[in-house]
């Protein structure tokens, strides 16, 4: 197994995995006949679009097995953190950054390719002199805030929440300093209200209309995303 950077060869395969991560990990959390009307190919098309827009901001990861390419069982993506909304934008060199999506295939989780991808993209950031980085998670998706837990983020206090077929779905904010710095303060991120963040619009897999587990603006390149709990 190992990590590389995405492709656009990846996209159909990244989209299996983030809908069937989804299934996997909100059932409960989020209403079912939306889970059941995901699609991967029109994920498929979301992602290319997101991906072409997120050139030289969002670092897209893999986690393949097998030779040549391998089949992709593991993705992950990060860049700045988001400030306004759920687009992310270029920051500046040094700053703090966003894990905006974790997901590993069901039938590969509890076979570290999600520690695998976390470690890739921890490390990623620290040679870039990152700071902090930050995540969003569905608040109920209690898989995954362990895995992030042992990963040493921890939550921030921040909450918000977005709606997903009529339903609010409440999200925690967690995060973690790197490199053994030390913690500034956190400043305003993506859609700090104080300590409430005030919900957001619905719209298809993934925040967007787009990402791991939300909704809001059809954004340049992955809005809405958060980290899944189809991890270690």
């Amino acid at each position: 197994m190992r990590v590389r950077e995405m492709t656009e060869d990846d996209i159909e395969a990244v989209a299996e995995v983030r809908v069937r991560g989804w299934r996997s990990a909100y059932r409960g959390l989020v209403p079912q006949p939306y889970l059941d009307a995901m699609s991967p190919a029109a994920e498929a098309a979301r992602r290319r679009r997101f991906f072409t827009a997120g050139r030289g901001v969002v670092r897209n990861l893999v986690a393949a097995d097998g030779a040549g390419g391998g089949q992709v069982t593991g993705w992950a993506a990060a860049g700045p953190r988001r400030t306004q909304g759920d687009t992310p934008r270029p920051g500046p060199p040094g700053g703090d950054e966003e894990l905006y999506a974790l997901y590993v295939h069901p039938d590969h989780i509890g076979t570290g390719v999600g520690r695998l991808l976390m470690a890739a993209v921890l490390e990623d950031a620290v040679a870039r002199g990152c700071p902090r980085m930050f995540l969003w998670v569905l608040e109920g998706n209690a898989r995954a805030r362990r895995f992030y837990e042992r990963a040493g983020f921890a939550a921030d206090g921040l909450t918000s929440a977005f709606e997903v077929a009529g339903a609010e779905v409440p999200e925690v904010r967690y995060r973690t300093v790197l490199g053994g710095g030390r913690e500034p303060g956190a400043g305003p991120g993506r859609g700090d209200h104080g300590q409430v963040c005030r919900p957001r619009q619905s719209g298809p897999p993934g925040k967007q209309p787009a990402g791991a587990g939300s909704g809001p603006a059809p954004a340049a390149a992955q809005p809405g995303i958060r980290a899944s709990a189809a991890l270690a």
